[in-house]
């Protein structure tokens, strides 16, 4: 049986719809706004994984090319690998569900969102998101929702719910706020934005949750119609007696790893205190006896120390306010920058803060290196990339090498969007430029130091970066009322804690921000206070910062391509380019320089010899150049007629020295004075309206007594006139 919801989101109508797609699953829905269709489902095993110890969720966004009418440009035509934009999507649909399924739940689940149809003025991603907490809100699986998202633009000063794609992409709107909640609380935000203040970015989030509870409210509409009884869980119970034996056993060794402040050698006091448990609770004569037994056993044990960590740290934090590294609540680690590292790089910088280091690269490049951007909304270039990588070594682990993690794409993509912000048009800065960020040491927020090492390295580069960018990542630890916010938090507080905020920007407003919760929500006077003191803590690291660089260098690196732009009217481009691109590449070889040509008329020509740059630009405006008269040109005799000469003056310009033109006595033959290939110089005498050019040679050559008459002309005598008799003539 057919069932269908429906509520306004932003102006357009949102539908929900169920029975009649892919029934077999344990939950499908197909949600429509304005004309995008997106289809979710969503099945989870009926037994759990064996010697599981995590939630294997996986959330999968398929892209089909034929929801925007393309199809695929890659070699076989059809859809492969998750693009960038869909791994990203993927990400936002699965942080906002993945804190409300049941603690204990390891059950092998499964989240698959199809793009059916793409309109571009209806948010794809809402569509997926609203999809997908309906379809497990139906099902049989155990799910605390449901939740919906919405995204948060402002225009002209006004807030407004779903921007249209255009919007967002041409930069009129200059916001852009994803917020996913329950009707009771926020559970992730992700966005950009142009240096907007915080109370701006406040008042976004509470507009898009006010949006989220309608729309919460027709999914709950839908499961009362048609959802299906909720498989029975209970958590596996923790035996009484061996939770004490742990605690009693762990507590002190616990205590003391929690109050070292080195990571690593944390960590090993931390694994030391747990195999000890393990071994002292579970001697090795009981895998001899019964080991599967024993396995399981030892399974608990490492749980309940785990547990008692997790309480221990949090505990600590609430009641001394005091964390696991001595700082108090609103401290920021020691920060050491350092910028121009790299000689052959044409940017770089490093930012450490306490155990997180971060390096980056700038390299500037021309339009041959732009990356062709082919997804179902955009097939175009783009001009500027930053890339975020991870390897094992910067956790002191060992590990896969090569391609790049869902977590690697997201980080990069929020310092990324970050950073943006602050970069130059590419009319006033015509480079394409990536930033490729290397972790080298992790402990808590390698993204945010990402931000910080790529805003001094585009300085470094002699960017014309508007301001410096910094990054800071929240914390929160809430137990029932007792709410700690932490600035900058550690690696183990992220995994401990409530809540991984993020915020990066300037010195005057928001760049960057992307939060998640790992409780069932946070509320506006959270975010308030978590946001104001992100602020303070941006600003100290902005003042670090400035220790290594505080300005962009004047020039860029001798090792960068020199980009020289410069302008032609729009009619003489094809000109430039001539037939087939005949003259164009006639320049490239001349010169060995790129050159790029835009419709407007503008002309970017890249080299790293700045007479090669020159020798082009005196070889294009020679071909735009209009032929002035009265002026000089030195030219080169094209071809001999019976009447004259056509003389090149100007590239792809000739004009006709009349025979006449040629000299002051009377020229017989051309062929006398001009041979083909000659180089002599002209001045223009005339350019009629046909655009046709006169020259003249004569006009330049010194005048003697002899052709001085001849251009007066002849005597009155000569031409048949008597003198006038004089009075003292003898009669």
């Amino acid at each position: 049986m057919i069932h269908n919801v429906s509520c306004e989101m932003g102006g357009k109508k949102l539908s929900i719809e169920t029975g009649k797609l892919a029934k077999q699953a344990n939950g499908s829905v197909l949600v429509s706004y304005g004309d995008t269709r997106v289809l979710v489902t969503v099945c989870a095993a009926q037994e759990p994984r064996e010697g599981a110890d995590f939630f294997p969720l996986t959330v999968e966004f398929a892209e089909k090319f034929y929801a925007a009418g393309k199809i695929p440009g890659s070699f076989h035509k059809r859809e492969g690998r998750p693009t960038q934009e869909a791994t990203l999507s993927a990400r936002m649909i699965d942080r906002p569900i993945r804190p409300l399924f049941p603690e204990g739940f390891f059950y092998d689940t499964q989240v698959v969102a199809t793009v059916l149809s793409v309109d571009p003025e209806a948010d794809v991603d809402v569509a997926a998101a609203v999809a997908t907490s309906a379809a497990l809100h139906i099902s049989d699986i155990p799910f605390n929702g449901p939740t919906a998202a919405c995204r948060v633009g402002r225009i002209q000063g006004n807030l407004v719910v779903n921007p249209t794609w255009s919007q967002i992409d041409t930069g009129e709107s200059d916001m852009e706020i994803l917020v996913a909640g329950t009707k009771n609380a926020i559970m992730m935000v992700e966005g950009g934005a142009k240096e907007v203040p915080e109370e701006e970015v406040l008042a976004a989030i509470n507009l898009g949750h006010d949006e989220i509870k309608k729309v919460v409210q027709c999914v709950e509409e839908l499961r009362r119609l048609c959802g299906k009884p909720k498989r029975e869980f209970t958590p596996a119970a923790t035996e009484s007696s061996l939770k004490e034996k742990v605690e009693k056993f762990a507590k002190g060794p616990l205590q003391k790893a929690l109050k070292t402040k080195e990571k690593q050698v944390r960590n090993d006091l931390v694994a030391d205190a747990r195999k000890a448990a393990v071994e002292a609770l579970v001697p090795s004569t009981a895998f001899e006896e019964n080991s599967d037994e024993a396995e399981t056993k030892a399974t608990s044990v490492k749980a309940i120390f785990d547990q008692l960590q997790y309480q221990m740290m949090r505990e600590m934090i609430l009641s001394e306010g005091v964390r696991i590294d001595g700082r108090d609540t609103v401290t920021i680690r020691p920060i050491s920058v350092e910028s121009g590292l790299l000689p052959r790089t044409h940017g770089s910088a490093l930012f450490t803060r306490g155990e997180t280091q971060v390096l980056s690269t700038v390299t500037l490049g021309t339009t041959d290196d732009e990356q062709i951007v082919d997804t179902m909304f955009q097939n175009n270039m783009r001009k500027f990339m930053l890339h975020y990588n991870f390897p094992p070594f910067s956790v002191g682990e060992t590990g896969r090498m090569g391609g790049q993690s869902r977590r690697e794409i997201g980080h990069g993509a929020l310092a990324e969007r970050s950073i943006r912000a602050m970069m130059p048009v590419h009319q006033k800065f015509p480079y394409t430029v990536r930033i490729v960020c290397e972790t080298l040491e992790s402990n808590g927020s390698s993204s945010m130091g990402s931000v910080c090492s790529a805003s001094m390295a585009l300085m470094d580069a002699g960017v014309p970066f508007g301001k410096p960018v910094a990054g800071i990542a929240m914390g929160l630890i809430k137990e029932s009322s007792r709410v700690a916010i932490l600035s900058d938090i550690l690696g183990d507080e992220d995994h401990l804690g409530d809540m991984d905020f993020k915020v990066a920007g300037t010195a005057d407003g928001v760049t960057g921000i992307q939060m998640d919760i790992k409780i069932e929500g946070v509320d506006s006077q959270i975010m308030s206070s978590a946001l104001a003191q992100a602020r303070q803590g941006r600003l100290h690291i902005l003042k670090e910062m400035e220790k290594a660089i505080d300005q962009p260098r004047v020039d860029i690196s001798k090792f960068a391509p020199r980009i020289i732009t410069i302008s032609v009217p729009v009619d003489k481009i094809r000109d430039v380019i001539g037939s087939g691109g005949k003259v164009i590449k006639e320049i490239i070889a001349q010169t060995g320089c790129k050159i790029d040509i835009n419709d407007d008329g503008k002309i970017n020509i890249a080299s790293n010899d700045n007479l090669a740059a020159q020798k082009a630009i005196d070889i294009i405006k020679g071909i735009v150049a209009e032929v002035e008269v009265g002026k000089v040109y030195k030219g080169v005799v094209k071809k001999i007629v019976e009447f004259g000469a056509f003389v090149s003056v100007l590239p792809n310009q000739d004009g006709l020295l009349h025979i006449s033109e040629i000299a002051y006595e009377r020229v017989n033959s051309v062929q006398d004075y001009l041979k083909e290939g000659d180089e002599i110089e002209v001045k223009v005498i005339e350019v009629d309206k046909a655009g046709k050019i006169r020259l003249s040679k004569k006009a330049l050559l010194p005048q003697t007594q002899g052709t001085q008459e001849r251009e007066r002309g002849p005597r009155p005598e000569r031409a048949g006139f008597k003198s006038k008799p004089t009075d003292n003539r003898p009669s």
